[in-house]
């Protein structure tokens, strides 16, 4: 990664003191705010944020109890409108640093991108655009309770994430381990490079670990019911784009039912796995400046 990233730390007094980690890659353009998958963290936005630097002033969020950020307890900390209610905190106090200009571009990966759109519906002036990126959206609560292949799939994952492997000897071993695991099998090796740097934290014991724990992980996927994602696209009214995941985990119809739930969205298929800004972070960057128009 690029050694001119600034990191900080934002303390938001208006959420309970909580510390939200940011990594800012510098740009002379508009703003661009960045919010990565469960699990993940600001850091693997790297690939995608050089790609937009030339055209964006590029900054990425880690979301409570991942990367440096503040790591609440409780189950009830994880609901998704609080996560979200996180992201406008800090989109607000960025773009008061910008003299109040709206953000050019929301960018969200997955369940980043969920929160990206709960932010926009919920603060109508605050961005300009915003792209998600394979979002998480399920059905309708009726829906769901008609499916419950996928509401056993949402406990499968939290399962597994309580049970996931959270510490090595060191980097090269996690690195190794995580090469071996279908989910990263299509993933850039720079890419994985980035989640090892930037997703790892250094034990006093001199092993590493996880800096987002399965426990946080397990509690988003548990909470993922805490709101109603197409009551709240309805409220949104910025111009908005889907990037679908030909090979992720969500049928187009889906995207297509969201979409119509708000004012101005379209739908783009790119040949990629869920983890498209890790795989293919040239597919975001040429749709972000398609959408955005490089300003």
């Amino acid at each position: 990664m690029s050694g001119d990233v600034r990191r900080e730390r934002l303390r938001l007094e208006e959420r309970g003191g909580l510390e939200i980690a940011l990594m800012d890659w510098g740009g002379d353009g508009p703003l661009a705010l960045l919010h990565h998958a469960n699990g993940f963290c600001a850091g693997t936005w790297g690939l995608v944020a050089e790609g937009l630097r030339a055209h964006f002033h590029v900054v990425a969020m880690d979301a409570r109890g991942h990367g440096d950020s503040s790591r609440p307890e409780g189950f009830e900390s994880y609901q998704w409108g609080l996560l979200a209610d996180d992201q406008l905190a800090v989109a607000e106090r960025l773009r008061a640093r910008m003299g109040g200009e709206r953000i050019a571009l929301g960018l969200g990966h997955s369940f980043g991108g969920t929160l990206t759109l709960i932010a926009a519906g919920r603060r109508p002036d605050l961005y300009q655009r915003i792209l998600l990126v394979d979002p998480v959206i399920l059905p309708p609560a009726a829906g769901a309770a008609a499916d419950p292949k996928r509401t056993g799939r949402n406990s499968e994952l939290a399962e597994r994430a309580r049970k996931r492997r959270h510490v090595w000897a060191n980097r090269d071993e996690a690195r190794a381990f995580f090469a071996e695991r279908e989910l990263f099998q299509a993933c850039l090796p720079a890419a994985l490079d980035l989640y090892v740097q930037e997703g790892l934290r250094d034990r006093p014991d001199g092993q590493v670990e996880l800096k987002c724990p399965g426990e946080v992980e397990a509690s988003i996927f548990g909470n993922n019911r805490s709101l109603d994602v197409f009551a709240e696209a309805a409220q949104v009214r910025v111009p908005t784009r889907l990037l679908r995941a030909r090979r992720g985990n969500f049928p187009g119809p889906l995207y297509e039912a969201l979409a119509e739930e708000m004012k101005d969205a379209s739908i783009e298929d790119v040949d990629a796995g869920h983890l498209v800004p890790m795989e293919r972070p040239d597919l975001v960057v040429a749709a972000a400046l398609s959408f955005a128009g490089g300003a």
